[in-house]
């Protein structure tokens, strides 16, 4: 029986991914940093009967990491699949948010994927098998107000799972890089959450950008999608590196590749009126805030 270790599985996009290992006949690790926030997985794990462990692993700490992948590679052999999902977000501007939400999105994003990964290399590169699977994000490639910080942490993984796959590839083992874009999960939720522009700040992006994400969810794409991309890029011998998903995804990448860098910065630097209406002309999207939609 295969095995993987995914990150971040009480929820979203990593609670889909242990679903769909698990009914793929993998033995799944699927770990979290909060082991009362699996209810909703180990309720499915019960009801179909699904081979899928829940472990505690905090991917922001040294010893969690280690005792936890250790114990899995001593108790249970090699790891065929890593999935570094775990992720956290903070959406605000450069200037609003503390250095603390900085600190607490590489942490968790970036270091804590580094960690996760350095754990299983050594037995993947004795056995000279393994894939890597990297959750980053459509703003791993593309930087947008106010997901500044975020897109940060998601441009250092994209860069590590780059040189990863560099060194990795002459011991046979794959990485590749997920890329979603706007999924139906509590993160993107709660994009949309902030009901009125924060007064205390100089800045209306937040509050129309999370206009942009509700009206992008009003038809939402659920994260079983990306799930079973993932599903699909562990059983394949493919060594693509990059994957979009999600129907935004791609057309998204290439809308913003048509764009010069100081195109992308005036865009995004309109004043309101201007962006909304740019954004209905782009996408077709009403992101203007009103108050059926932020009750709903």
């Amino acid at each position: 029986m295969k095995s993987v270790i995914i990150t971040g599985a009480n929820r979203g996009i990593g609670l889909e991914t242990a679903l769909a290992f698990g009914r793929a006949g993998y033995k799944v690790y699927a770990t979290m940093r909060n082991l009362k926030s699996g209810t909703e997985l180990k309720q499915k794990i019960q009801e179909e009967s699904l081979p899928v462990e829940i472990l505690e692993l905090d991917v922001d700490s040294d010893e969690s990491v280690e005792h936890c992948i250790g114990t899995i590679l001593q108790e249970y052999g090699p790891i065929d699949v890593l999935v570094n999902n775990a992720g956290i977000e903070r959406h605000s501007t450069i200037e609003d948010l503390d250095i603390q939400g900085f600190k607490a999105i590489i942490e968790t994003n970036y270091i804590g994927a580094v960690r996760c990964f350095k754990a299983v290399l050594p037995a993947m590169r004795h056995n000279r098998k393994g894939c890597i699977i990297n959750i980053t994000s459509v703003a791993g490639k593309i930087s947008c107000t106010p997901l500044g910080a975020y897109a940060a942490s998601k441009f250092a993984l994209e860069g590590i799972s780059e040189a990863l796959a560099q060194e990795l590839k002459p011991f046979n083992i794959r990485v590749a890089i997920v890329e979603p874009g706007i999924i139906d999960t509590d993160m993107a939720r709660a994009i949309t959450k902030e009901d009125h522009p924060n007064p205390s700040s100089a800045y209306t992006q937040p509050w129309r950008f999370g206009g942009l994400f509700a009206a992008s969810l009003a038809n939402p794409t659920q994260a079983s999608l990306v799930g079973a991309k993932i599903l699909e890029i562990a059983e394949s011998d493919s060594w693509q590196l990059r994957y979009p998903v999600g129907p935004d995804a791609q057309p998204f990448l290439d809308w913003r590749a048509s764009m010069s860098s100081e195109e992308w910065v005036d865009w995004n630097a309109m004043n309101d009126e201007d962006w909304y209406n740019a954004v209905q002309n782009s996408f077709g999207l009403n992101a203007r805030r009103t108050q059926s939609l932020v009750s709903g």
